[in-house]
């Protein structure tokens, strides 16, 4: 969603403002700005800059502006249309500046009061109520930090915000309730951002506020007070993240860099497995009993994340016996019902800062006595931290929206623990374990040799590029990437598409199917395959264009498809990981034959922070 950073320095911020603001274009926007306090006179001066564009547009029109302080932020429409008015910073009184992620939901009433008090408002954004709030507790007492604390205790919502006061030209105040919030640390200088990826080439010294907390900067130190107003010490932790992740090297887009990393990102993930096998330990000092205590599982997730968990249900159902149910965040969170005692809720998120998702964990908290277990790409999250057990997924940054080496490194993750609850719990063999655990070293190697496969995913792109509705078919855990490909094709390529299990097509879809229908098909070699043979008859009797991915020794199903992909390899368990990944082709290459904004689709974001 929206982005912020903030810096205050002894050197000109404005180049590391737009060069953060930069590195968080992917997360989404529509419009940008950025706010300094320029010293160099001898009265400072409060400078705003704002576009209804680019941050390379902000970037041209504050080429001449400087200052030690600031605050930046890219917007996506919320409040108000994407326009230079609505976009933040925005400035309360004639002395306070502020940018916003997240949604205050008592604005309105607070904006009456506001105008009561004799304040103008010039934007259709909650945020502006914020920089007037300040600026009318600065009138009432003229201790900055002091204005600020009240201020937010009087918002309802979600939020984190940076803010500038003139009279204080020397420091900036930074807070978090419900939206995530970093600070960096650096040589007399320091720094604040939603996303660690705005920061790694200023700092890899970070400092994660917890929720509730509020943080004053001023180049020297930073002073951090909780949610009670009482001071608080934060663990700065360095981080080993590489800060070039951003450089696309030979890739025309980051969704296909990110693509051919895949190999890389799955070798991380399962690097501990494989030198300590389904180790409970994995997870936490306490995973052993809570794995085999567990008394039934629940998966919630969001998007993608939600379909790596339909595919972790068909596993861990398998490999233990155990029901597990698999559930949309934000509908969980406003779902009745108590939770069974003993309930281990896995809980899956590539950002570990997904609003719908954190607060259906708190709800299941308050539903019965349940452990969390998060699987999350980025350590010492929100999700992570309130979390009982943690698995972390080795992806990377991922920087184009629609998600690809999140997913499947989520997908190897979630095998992994599959297999681990199987041992924790005792219900396979030693043999079985040893053998779901020996279709991991290969992994990698089967993703760079279907990646070799790209050319012919692009011909396919040529033909699906003149439809505008798309089906995708799957049995099994192929189910779920049937649902993730017409996803990945929805998100980039702004074609209609629905992912079906195959035998539901005589219960509804098959009345969609002619000669203009597309039917994209994947098939695994394995016991279904007759069962998926007589759903690809219907789909040909009826003109349907069958476009099939499958194993070798499906060899039969040819004279039914346009076109084939035959897998360079057999997949085994493991056939939902390695067929994700010419679907994630297809899609990458459809949309950029279409021309559409690959790495960053309309109306989407990558971090979906608010409700």
């Amino acid at each position: 969603m929206c982005g912020i950073v903030g810096a205050i320095s002894t050197r000109n911020v404005v180049p590391m403002l737009l060069a953060g603001l930069s590195r968080l274009e992917y997360r989404g926007y529509d419009s940008s700005g950025i706010a300094v306090i320029d010293l160099q006179g001898n009265t400072p001066v409060m400078n705003r800059v704002r576009v209804a564009g680019r941050v390379a547009d902000l970037a041209q029109k504050s080429s001449q502006t400087d200052g030690r302080v600031g605050i930046a932020h890219t917007r996506w429409a919320t409040h108000g249309a994407p326009t230079e008015a609505n976009a933040h910073p925005h400035l309360g009184g004639d002395n306070v500046m502020v940018v916003h992620n997240g949604i205050i939901e008592n604005f309105a009433e607070l904006k009456h009061e506001l105008i009561q008090s004799g304040y103008a408002f010039s934007s259709d954004t909650d945020t502006e109520v914020i920089a007037h709030l300040i600026s009318y507790e600065l009138k009432r007492d003229t201790d900055f930090l002091a204005a600020v604390r009240r201020s937010i205790a009087q918002l309802k919502g979600a939020f984190a915000i940076g803010v500038l006061n003139i009279a204080n030209p020397r420091q900036v105040i930074c807070a978090r309730q419900g939206s995530p919030l970093v600070i960096g640390l650096g040589f007399q200088e320091s720094f604040f951002a939603s996303d660690i990826a705005a920061l790694l080439p200023l700092t890899q010294k970070m400092i994660y506020l917890e929720e509730g907390d509020l943080a004053l900067l001023d180049g020297v130190e930073v002073q951090i007070w909780d949610q009670q107003g009482l001071r608080a010490e934060r663990v700065a932790r360095m981080l080993d993240v590489c800060s070039d992740s951003a450089d696309l090297g030979p890739y025309r887009h980051y969704m296909q860099k990110e693509i051919f990393e895949q190999p890389v990102a799955l070798a991380n993930t399962l690097s501990a497995v494989l030198s300590q096998g389904f180790d409970p330990a994995l997870f936490g000092e306490q995973a052993q009993q809570i794995l085999s205590d567990a008394t039934a599982i629940r998966i919630i997730a969001c998007g993608s994340s939600y379909h790596a968990g339909l595919v972790a249900r068909y596993w861990i159902e398998a490999y233990t016996g155990m029901p597990v149910s698999v559930d949309i965040a934000s509908e969980y969170r406003y779902s009745q019902g108590l939770e069974q005692r003993g309930t281990l809720i896995i809980a899956i998120s590539q950002s570990g800062e997904t609003a719908d998702l954190l607060a259906a964990i708190r709800n299941a908290k308050e539903r019965g006595e349940v452990k969390i277990l998060a699987l999350c790409n980025v350590a010492h999250s929100t999700l992570t931290r309130e979390a009982d057990l943690t698995l972390l997924t080795q992806a990377g940054i991922e920087i184009g929206v629609a998600s690809t080496k999140a997913f499947t490194t989520q997908l190897a993750a979630l095998y992994v623990l599959a297999g681990t609850l199987a041992q924790a719990r005792q219900t396979l063999s030693k043999e079985q374990l040893t053998e779901l655990a020996n279709w991991l070293p290969r992994l990698p190697a089967m993703i760079s040799a279907v990646l070799t496969q790209e050319a012919e995913m692009e011909n396919w792109a040529h033909a699906l590029t003149h439809h505008d509705h798309a089906l995708y078919l799957g049995r099994n855990t192929l189910f779920p990437i049937a649902l993730e490909g017409a996803l990945k094709l929805k998100e980039i390529a702004y074609i209609h598409a629905e992912g079906y299990a195959a035998g539901e097509l005589k219960h509804g879809p098959l009345a969609l199917v002619d000669e203009n229908m597309p039917v994209i098909v994947c098939a695994a070699n394995d016991v279904l395959f007759e069962k998926l043979m007589s759903n690809l008859r219907e789909v040909e009797a009826r003109g349907g264009q069958i476009y099939l991915i499958a194993e070798p020794g499906c060899e039969a199903a040819l004279p039914y498809v346009k076109s084939a992909l035959i897998l360079p390899v057999n997949t085994g368990p493991l056939a939902s990981i390695v067929f994700t990944i010419p679907l994630q082709l297809l899609a990458y290459h459809t949309a950029h034959r279409k021309g559409t904004d690959v790495d960053k689709p309309r109306n989407l974001a990558k971090s979906v922070t608010v409700e």
